[in-house]
């Protein structure tokens, strides 16, 4: 197939949820506490269905595995290896961490570990995230999770649009209040909270599950935030701003004002539309991009182009997710 990969969002109700995917990318959310759309997943707890082309109907997780020349895949015993959601953070997520491959496999029935990163669509005025500790040692994080010094172990950094952070496996993190994002992540679904600010599931009125010993297991001690390098490259009316090049996966901002010639760099891409509208054309066809369109420009395509004035965020498999 010489065509892109649409795809139609899965989405998920979070009790920080709210509605700015439907207010920002006008998605059809199931209530007024909805937190993530995966747009882009062959994960079992969210895959993506294929709209339209040849492979309406099918599923991402069965191109994966059924078509593999379209990602230049040579072993499909593994699951599709990205994900990528919106996330509306109307309240705090919990505070948490994530487990690398190694510890995920043995503990998690053998999914992935998961690193990710977010790029800021929105954040109202003084929106916040969890970014990392204040602990220098093992010994101390241990102690100040036990006692519960949030105040002192927490680190908070203020975010506006725009703003990018790589969050490796490891890193205590979470989204603050008012805080649209885009992720891109390994495809897991593995979490380990450890601070959920003493709120009850509004369905059961019990307070969720933490995961202190497994959280006290992988988070990095003493924190080292990782600032990847910003690289600009112009190509024809399109300027392409790589915001991380890393183990699991490289992301691309592309803001595009008028027309772009782009050649495949990678065994696929994943596009996301984050503002603006306009045009994909392969093989001679033209296919309409609107805000919140996902699609996968796969192997089998070896150039495009884009028209229109528009953004969005693109992101390729690094090298140990090929």
């Amino acid at each position: 197939m010489i065509a892109p990969i649409f795809l139609t969002p899965v989405l998920h109700e979070k009790i920080w949820g709210g509605t700015a995917l439907r207010d920002h990318f006008e998605l059809n959310i199931p209530s007024d506490t909805t937190g993530e759309a995966w747009i882009i997943s062959g994960h079992p707890n969210g895959v993506s269905p294929i709209d339209s082309g040849a492979y309406a109907g099918k599923t991402l997780a069965q191109l994966w595995h059924d078509n593999p020349e379209l990602f230049e895949n040579h072993d499909v015993s593994r699951p599709y290896p990205l994900l990528v959601k919106f996330l509306d953070a109307h309240k705090d997520l919990s505070v948490q961490v994530h487990p690398g491959d190694e510890y995920a496999a043995e503990h998690n029935n053998g999914e992935l570990g998961k690193t990710e990163s977010w790029y800021i669509l929105a954040a109202n005025e003084g929106a916040e995230i969890y970014y990392g500790h204040q602990a220098q040692t093992k010994a101390e994080f241990d102690q100040m999770v036990d006692a519960g010094d949030w105040e002192h172990l927490l680190k908070k950094i203020p975010v506006t649009p725009g703003d990018f952070f790589y969050v490796p496996s490891g890193t205590l993190h979470a989204l603050g209040a008012g805080v649209l994002a885009l992720e891109t992540q390994q495809s897991s679904d593995v979490t380990y909270r450890v601070y959920d600010f003493d709120r009850p599931n509004p369905k059961t009125r019990e307070l969720r599950e933490l995961h202190l010993t497994d959280a006290k297991n992988v988070t990095q001690v003493p924190f080292k935030p990782e600032t990847p390098q910003q690289k600009v490259l112009q190509v024809g009316e399109l300027k392409e701003t790589t915001l991380v090049e890393a183990p699991y996966f490289n992301v691309y901002k592309d803001e595009l004002d008028g027309e772009a010639f782009l050649i495949k760099q990678a065994p696929y891409t994943q596009y996301t539309v984050i503002e603006g509208a306009g045009q994909v054309v392969v093989n001679g066809v033209a296919y309409p991009l609107e805000l919140a369109t996902s699609f996968i420009m796969p192997a089998t395509v070896e150039e495009w182009m884009f028209k229109g004035k528009m953004t969005l965020i693109a992101s390729t498999p690094g090298p140990k997710s090929r």
